[in-house]
């Protein structure tokens, strides 16, 4: 769609999206997170176009086109025997079942729902960095777990965010936690168009270029993990300094290594520096 002139003309969008299986009551509803940019290179990444400032691409049409790809690939999986259909899915093997199913799905309206960034950029990327791991509830969510049934906290979006409480069996509990459980090697966050794993580095650059927008000023890495595993230098045989995975400037020196603190050390009730456990690791 963003490729059609007459929605926005640009062959390459950015596209960070982040799935989510869970609502509040841990029932499951599968939807994804996406932050796109506000525009997109040519097809010859020659210049930059940019979205209006209040409209990037019609939602209706978005819904309905994403609808219509995902009840295709759904066919195709079907006829390829690629989907499992167990419990009270079971009857859903049948052909005629699955069609039906597919007809009822697919003849109501999808949600497309797109708003402008409610602040700037970065913050936009903070609050999502939020929900990009998280599990379907939080330790702070449980209430009590008594005679067999946990007891949790959650928001009633349909009478306005009220917080209310649940009570389900144990059973019934893990039931709903291990249905947001993916499968392994699922990826739950993607990125797509210049965004892409593959040349994201040198297309921001592009677009960075003709944006006229200065490049950082230390090269970002694209996760913190390789950050704060990237020794830049030695000050000596003994000393190494590793970059400060925030900031990208400073230089951190490991200075001394403590042992990790078990159960079998027993803390003074009020310790003085000499009397905290230590032992160094070498």
């Amino acid at each position: 769609m963003a490729a059609n002139p007459r929605h926005l003309g640009s062959t390459q969008i950015g596209v960070l999206a982040v799935l989510h299986t869970w609502g509040q009551s841990l029932m499951h509803h599968p939807h994804l997170h996406c932050v796109v940019g506000g525009g997109g290179l040519s097809q010859d990444s020659s210049r930059w176009i940019a979205s209006k400032d209040y409209y990037f691409l019609p939602v209706k049409v978005l819904s309905r086109v994403f609808r219509n790809k995902f009840r295709r690939l759904l066919e195709e999986a079907f006829g390829h025997g690629e989907l499992g259909f167990y419990g009270k899915l079971a009857p859903l093997a049948e052909p005629a079942a699955f069609r039906h199913f597919l007809d009822a799905a697919t003849n109501r309206e999808w949600v497309v729902y797109a708003k402008r960034p409610f602040r700037e950029p970065a913050c936009v990327l903070k609050y999502l960095a939020r929900y990009t791991h998280r599990v379907a509830i939080s330790n702070r969510r449980l209430v009590s777990y008594r005679d067999g049934h946990v007891t949790f906290r959650y928001k009633d979006y349909a009478r306005q965010s009220a917080q209310r409480v649940m009570t389900l069996t144990a059973s019934e509990f893990i039931r709903r936690f291990l249905m947001h459980v993916l499968p392994d090697r699922f990826m739950r966050i993607r990125h797509y168009g210049f965004l892409a794993n593959r040349y994201r580095r040198q297309k921001l650059e592009t677009c960075r270029r003709l944006l006229g927008c200065d490049a950082p000023a230390q090269p970002q890495h694209d996760n913190i993990e390789q950050a704060e595993g990237e020794a830049v230098g030695h000050a000596d045989e003994t000393e190494t300094t590793i970059r400060c995975p925030l900031c990208k400037t400073g230089r951190m020196r490991i200075v001394d290594t403590f042992t990790r603190f078990t159960r079998r050390c027993r803390w003074p009730d009020n310790p003085q520096p000499s009397e905290i456990p230590y032992q160094d690791s070498s």
